[in-house]
Order: structure tokens, then C-alpha cells, then sequence
């Protein structure tokens, strides 16, 4: 049986419980389709504002999945979807329908943004009114779980976004304690409220600031957390704006805010502890954007037990100013982990977000020309963003792409229902891809081939899982044109199999001879169409066309061999290269009583020094002027290798 109620103050104010697993709503229900929610009960007579709902005698959710297997942190690429723009029909039917679809771009992960019960039907969902709630505007629990259970069954892990930084005004916990003048159950909030600050504490406030001090909220979030995890089975939460959980700040002082605060720190992980309490394996995730020694806190924090918060690593930008054929601002060396100083891969690196441009946009309004060569033209554009996952997913650690980003999806953050360009049309709806049949296009879905090409082979070669990697983009030292991309990804501790990559990427408008500094010689295998070449030089150019990629891996077909005379042959890495802090991580093999000789360009050494041990790692300090300079690394053997370093 279906009961509703609200409760009432001394002086008659009437709210839901904040703890309701589904509310009705006096503004919102009335809009909501039967198709969406069937038999959706009908809001109480002469009631207002929001009321709380259960049933007796449900029968459970009969799961299908009971120990689902999370995939790994750093092997993690998170699709994030808001189901709003996603499908026509906006519910969770529509989107259990489209898994197929999802599942074939073989991503692991779906991050979905707040579902939590939200003021309207038709919104991003960060303006949240009941965190315990789930949204109806999307359809009943027993379709979420149903979506849920299918995404655990085909080995996508379902991720939540949660703004836990504020409330709106519906909410009863800010209508029971606010100074009300008007009787209309809205106010400013009081002074005595013990869940919200009476002024913001930090300058990116909207709506109600939680006070993260208070035991109260404390408590609230715990349990929001609980029902979550347990519920729904969800397996980790996004947390959004983690800035406003300072205690610290004002409203009006962003530096404040952006600056390393302390109580923060503790705070976020106290809930990580709490998190972790109530499931230990769930994601954790921050929205901090702020500066490194403090995201390093959660980064790093119980690591040992291998747990660690996972925060966002926003490269928009410099990939965007890639795909438009501009060197300015370009690198984005910071999709590596340890530029961050974080221990292990913890960077969830991302070219577009729901929050940035989409980088089609860019391209086919600012894209640059030369000659015939236009950026702007839609064929041209679509094929850049190939080259995108190419040095995009092969960098290793966890990475997120937003929806169609993979169909070349190319309409404005900004675009308003009418077609303009407008700030204030952020958040309105968009069109749908699969509608405008983006999704049947050859071209556009040559993209999503592409990317799903990519994905799988990440997924399946265990050296894409390696720490050890480098990211030389647009190193304008050894490529005065810039925007080339040289990425090594590599793992000497795999016996077999694949573990050297070695990614090249050509971002200008022309034709270009990359020179690929390749580990070592021998067969390597172009893991797009499974040719191979026989390298004979390391240094030896590679032409690529404007646009154009290679993705080479170490060929292994004949593992026996191939594997045992790499296993068998001299190889020098090296790390952290360009050089930024200094340091630069030398990674020897089969260096029997090994020497390395730096030189200058001129020829001129500028240092020397034995290795200790056949195989192992150097930390070279690079005290020379910024400028590149040749690694000499030789073995009794006689065998030498050679490496260029960049300061």
C-alpha cells in the first residue's frame, strides 16, 4: 500500500523527510510522462511543497549481478552522460536500450550526473533538493536497478555525480531552519540552522552552503552515501565542487578559495574514510581543479591498503588547441600522474567534460587553414579527433570522455534551443545525436570505430596498465613547428607479451617526417591494422600527414623469439622527459657494467657515471642550461644506445 506524509513544525511549516527514498512533488510530478513513470501516484489534495512516499509489500529487486568486479582505478574510462540530452525519451528504458551501443565503444565505466531528486525535470540535476532521493523525472527505482544490474552484467561500472557542496531551497532541511517572512516556506537561512552556513564559505557558491563541520551534516551525507552503495549497488560517487567544503573562505574571496586549505584536507577524508567504511572498493572521485599539493592529500591518501581518491585532470584546452592546428598552449604533458605528484595513477584525465567547449565546436568555427588544408572542414575535423584518442587513451591512468564526444558531437556548450550562441543557454537542452542519426554517419562513426579500436587494445595489453610511461607533446626542442606528439609507454618487468608503445601524432596542417626515437630496432606492429615494419634505425623519420597517427607496439606474435632477443638486447628509458623538476628518471636494462655520457648538441660532455648493476633505475639531476641533450648509455659488452633529453 502506497502512503504519504509530511512533517509539521510547531509553526505549521510542512516538509518531507530528508531521508525519503522518493518524494512527490506539488511543481514537478504533473510533467512527468506515464511512459516514464507509470502510474505515478498522484500528488496528496491540498498540500503543498514536497511530500514524502513508500510502499509496504514490494517485492525486492531480483539482481542479477551479486559480485560485480569493479575494473581497475587506472584502467578506468569513464563515459559521463547526462540521460536528459542522451536519448528522446530521457528515462532509464531508453537508456538500458542503448547499451549495446555503449558496450561496443567498450568503455567501463558510466558516470552519470546527478539523478538525485532536483528541482524541475529538465535540469543538469546539480540544483538538488533531496540528496537520498531518486529523481522520477527518469523513471522508477526498479528501472534504475535494472539499468544498473545490465551495466554490472556486461562489466560497466556505474559512477554518480553528487554536488554534496549545497542544497536548493526545497529542501527540507534548509525550510526548517530559514527566517521566513513571507510564510512561503523559502527564507534566508537562519542562524541557528544546523546544516548550512548563514554566509557562504567559499566563492563558488550556489544555493545553500553545507557546513561540513557540523555533525549534522556530517551525518547526512554518511547516510546518503549508504543508500547509494547499498540500494542501488552504484560503485562510486564523482564529488562535485569539492572546493566548497572549506569552513575557511568567504563568498567574495576566490583566492582564498583556490588556495591550499587544511580543514578541506581533513575534512574530505573523513569522508573518504566514511565512504570506504560502508564499501571498501567503491570510486572516489574529486571535482577540485585546485592546486597539486593538495590534491595530493587524497591522491596519495591509503594508498598502501589500495585505496586513494581519484581526482579530475582537466586538458580541454591544450587538446583542443591540438585538434585546431594551434601550438600555443598545446602541451598537455599534465595527463601524466606524476606531474601532479600523486603515487599512483589517480589523474582522471579528460579532453572534454560536460563542463568545457566540445572540442568539435572549436574545430569547425576556429580551426586553422593551410592551403587546402582547412581544420573547419567537417570531414577534416572529424579525422583530428581520431588523432585525439590516439594520444588520448594511450596514455595510461584513468580517463572520461563526454557523450558523442566519439560521434564528433560538434554543437556548443552554449547553444540555445533556437540555434544561437548564448553563456546564459549553458544548461539548456541539446540536440540528441542519435536523433540528428550521428550514429549511422560513415564518418562519425568511423570516430567511434576508431576510439573503440583503441579502448579494446588498451584493455587488452597489459603494458597500457604500466606506470612508466612519457608524453613529449609539442616538444619544440627536436620539432620546431610543434604540435608533435611522441608518447612511450612501457613496462621491462612484462616477460612476455607486449611492453614497449610508441605513439607519434602530427597535429600541424602539413605533412611532416617525425623522427619516432624508437627503443630499440626490430619488427613493430602499427596496432591500427596490424602491419609491420622492420626498424632498422630508431632515429629514422616517419612521414605522417596532417592529422595523421601511429600507435606501434613492439611486435609479439612470435613471442618465443621476438620477446626473448628484446628481453636479451641493451634498452635505456627515460622518464619525466622533457625535464621540469630537475630530475629525470634514466630506466636501464642489460646494462652490464654500464656507463652514461650526457653531451651537449655541439658534441661537448657535460657529464659522466658508472651504473650500479645490470638492470635498475638512475635519477639523473639535470643541472645544464634548458636545452636538449644527448643520452649515451654503453655496456662491456660495447653495445651502445642513445637518448635525447629535454630541459
Amino acid at each position: 500500500q502506497l502512503y504519504t506524509f509530511q512533517y509539521r513544525t510547531n509553526d505549521l511549516r510542512k516538509v518531507a523527510d530528508p531521508y525519503s527514498p522518493q518524494i512527490l512533488s506539488s511543481y514537478d510530478d504533473q510533467y512527468i510522462s506515464a511512459s516514464t513513470y507509470p502510474n505515478l501516484p498522484a500528488f496528496p489534495a491540498g498540500q503543498g511543497f514536497e511530500v514524502s512516499m513508500f510502499k509496504t509489500g514490494q517485492t525486492p529487486y531480483n539482481w542479477q549481478v551479486t559480485n560485480f568486479q569493479r575494473p581497475a582505478k587506472e584502467n578506468l574510462v569513464v563515459y559521463e552522460l547526462l540521460l536528459r540530452d542522451f536519448t528522446q525519451e530521457k528515462n532509464w528504458q531508453s537508456l538500458i536500450n542503448k547499451i549495446t551501443y555503449l558496450k561496443g565503444l567498450n568503455i567501463n565505466a558510466i558516470e552519470l550526473m546527478p539523478i538525485m531528486e532536483f528541482e524541475g525535470n529538465l535540469s543538469w540535476g546539480y540544483n538538488t533538493s533531496f540528496h537520498y532521493a531518486l529523481d522520477k523525472a527518469y523513471g522508477t527505482p526498479e528501472k534504475f536497478k535494472e539499468f544498473v544490474d545490465l551495466c554490472h552484467q556486461n562489466g560497466i561500472a556505474v559512477i554518480l555525480d553528487v554536488a554534496f557542496n549545497h542544497a536548493t531551497g526545497r529542501s527540507p532541511l534548509a525550510r526548517l531552519w530559514n527566517i521566513d517572512p513571507d510564510g512561503d516556506g523559502y527564507g534566508d537561512i537562519a542562524a541557528n540552522n544546523p546544516y548550512f552556513n548563514q554566509v557562504p564559505k567559499h566563492s563558488y557558491n550556489v544555493f545553500n552552503d553545507f557546513n561540513h563541520t557540523s555533525a549534522s551534516t556530517k551525518y547526512y551525507v554518511e547516510r546518503c552515501l549508504q543508500q547509494w552503495l547499498t540500494e542501488y549497488r552504484i560503485d562510486g560517487f564523482r564529488w562535485d565542487l569539492t572546493k566548497g567544503f572549506t569552513q575557511s573562505c568567504s563568498e567574495n574571496d576566490e583566492t582564498c578559495t583556490n588556495a591550499y586549505q587544511q580543514d578541506r584536507v581533513d575534512i574530505l577524508k573523513y569522508y573518504a574514510d566514511r565512504q570506504w567504511a560502508l564499501d571498501p572498493n567503491s570510486y572516489m572521485i574529486f571535482e577540485h581543479l585546485g592546486t597539486d599539493a593538495e590534491e595530493q592529500q587524497w591522491a596519495n591518501y591509503r594508498v598502501a591498503e589500495g585505496k586513494g581518491v581519484m581526482l579530475w585532470n582537466n586538458q580541454n584546452g591544450s587538446y583542443n588547441q591540438n585538434t585546431m592546428g594551434y601550438k600555443e598552449n598545446s602541451n598537455y604533458d599534465r595527463m601524466s600522474h606524476a606531474l601532479h605528484g600523486f603515487t599512483n595513477m589517480s589523474a582522471v584525465g579528460y579532453g572534454e567534460s560536460h563542463d568545457e567547449e566540445r572540442l568539435m565546436f572549436k574545430n569547425l568555427a576556429y580551426g586553422a587553414v593551410n592551403g587546402s588544408y582547412d581544420v573547419k572542414n567537417l570531414n577534416t575535423a572529424l579525422n583530428r579527433m581520431k588523432t585525439f584518442g590516439a594520444a588520448f587513451f594511450t596514455i595510461p591512468g584513468p580517463k572520461m570522455i563526454w557523450q558523442f564526444g566519439e560521434l564528433g558531437y560538434e554543437f556548443s556548450i552554449n547553444r540555445c534551443q533556437d540555434g544561437t550562441i548564448n553563456n546564459g543557454c549553458r544548461t539548456d537542452q541539446k540536440p540528441i545525436a542519435f536523433a540528428l542519426n550521428y550514429d549511422t554517419n560513415t564518418s562519425r562513426k568511423a570516430v567511434y570505430d576508431t576510439w573503440a579500436k583503441i579502448i579494446n587494445f588498451r584493455n587488452l595489453y597489459p603494458v597500457f596498465r604500466s606506470k612508466t610511461y612519457s608524453i613529449e607533446s609539442n616538444n619544440l626542442a627536436n620539432d620546431p613547428n610543434g604540435l608533435i606528439t611522441r608518447i612511450y609507454v612501457y613496462d621491462n618487468l612484462l616477460t612476455s607479451g607486449m611492453k614497449n608503445v610508441v605513439v607519434l601524432a602530427n597535429y600541424t596542417t602539413a605533412a611532416q617526417n617525425v623522427v619516432p626515437y624508437f627503443p630499440y630496432t626490430g619488427q613493430w606492429q602499427n596496432l591500427m591494422d596490424n602491419s609491420i615494419i622492420n626498424v632498422t634505425s630508431t632515429t629514422a623519420p616517419i612521414t605522417l600527414q596532417p592529422g595523421e597517427f601511429r600507435i606501434l607496439g613492439n611486435y609479439t606474435t612470435s613471442l618465443s623469439t621476438a620477446d626473448v632477443n628484446a628481453a636479451n638486447k641493451l634498452s635505456l628509458q627515460i622518464a619525466d622527459n622533457p625535464v621540469k623538476s630537475g630530475l629525470a628518471k634514466l630506466i636501464y636494462h642489460k646494462a652490464k657494467n654500464g656507463e652514461i655520457f650526457i653531451y651537449d648538441l655541439s658534441g661537448r660532455r657535460m657529464d659522466s657515471f658508472k651504473l650500479s648493476g645490470e638492470n635498475g633505475t638512475y635519477e639523473l639531476k639535470v643541472n645544464y642550461p634548458a636545452g636538449t641533450y644527448l643520452v649515451h648509455l654503453k655496456s662491456d659488452t660495447g653495445i651502445a644506445i642513445q637518448k635525447m633529453i629535454v630541459k
